[in-house]
């Protein structure tokens, strides 16, 4: 059953374009280890724990040669103080995200670029934990580091309904409770909510200094309204529903769009919030490589 689920959220290919790399947390972090980013605390004992297999860009002078005489494999040596930051993967399951067909369904594909973050950040003996919201939290999943963290969560994605409205700021407020030191949180939603309101639990996390990054999902008929035939509109958290030519809407939808867009970007940047825009067209395992390659980048130039 654990194999069937991951199937359908773990793509080799994306995994392939994510071995390797490794996810930093920007500025000093707060965690239980030390030794694999930088942290404002100081005077840890370091305990040997175990080993784990050497992924491109660990300190060499960890790897333990016996093991590899023996085995023929590359591992490196783990220490009780290593993992040190948490990453928190918070993905809306309200009725907006059920949007879209197959591969191009945002809860689909949010949940697929949950399940290959995850998974790079537990292979580099990081913590991830997750959670499922819409109306109120669904589901959740404590910080831990083992590749089960990911049978756990894929588990409890396909478990959303995605039939409820959302009240995304009380749950990232409920959510925030359960994080307690310095962390990075990840948000994957379409944010079509109360930007007003959504800004307060938004200052809240920063306030307590975790890095936050926001995945804005959107399908590509969301950003271009490239339609062309009379078309039924169905709310999907709504009951309402509006028949049109969408040639004579498209002018006012995108007008709207734009202003919703602007004042996202104005409630991130004062935040100093990362924002993500996705379009759920394009290649998951491209649109992740490109992100961190861009991470990358600006955490070399801090």
């Amino acid at each position: 059953m654990a194999k069937t689920i991951l199937s359908r959220y773990l793509d080799p290919e994306v995994l392939s374009r994510l071995s390797g790399r490794r996810i930093e947390p920007r500025g000093l972090v707060l965690g239980n280890l030390a030794g694999a980013h930088k942290s404002p605390l100081a005077g840890f004992a370091v305990e040997f724990a175990g080993h784990r297999e050497y992924v491109v860009g660990d300190d060499l002078k960890h790897l333990d040669w016996r093991v590899y005489y023996k085995r023929q494999r590359f591992f490196v040596k783990q220490y009780e103080m290593e993992t040190n930051f948490v990453c928190h993967l918070l993905l809306d399951c309200s009725a907006s995200m059920r949007y879209g067909q197959g591969a191009e369904n945002k809860l689909a594909y949010a949940a697929r670029l949950i399940a290959a973050l995850g998974h790079a950040i537990v292979r580099q003996s990081d913590k991830v934990s997750f959670a499922s919201f819409d109306e109120q939290v669904r589901g959740f999943v404590a910080p831990g580091n083992s590749l089960s963290q990911i049978i756990r969560l894929t588990e409890l994605i396909d478990q959303c309904p995605a039939v409820n409205k959302t009240r995304m700021s009380d749950c990232l407020g409920e959510l925030l409770g359960r994080t307690k030191r310095r962390e990075i949180v990840m948000i994957f939603s379409d944010f079509f909510t109360d930007l007003d309101e959504l800004e307060r639990p938004l200052q809240q996390m920063r306030y307590r200094r975790h890095e936050v990054v926001l995945f804005q999902v959107m399908h590509r008929d969301e950003l271009t309204f490239d339609l062309d035939e009379t078309t039924k509109f169905i709310g999907l958290e709504t009951p309402e529903e509006l028949l049109a030519e969408p040639g004579q809407i498209r002018r006012a939808y995108l007008r709207a769009l734009e202003r919703f867009q602007t004042r996202f970007d104005d409630i991130c940047r004062r935040n100093r919030i990362e924002r993500v825009v996705v379009d759920t067209s394009r290649d998951a395992g491209e649109v992740l490589s490109d992100y961190l390659n861009q991470r990358s980048r600006m955490h070399r130039g801090r």
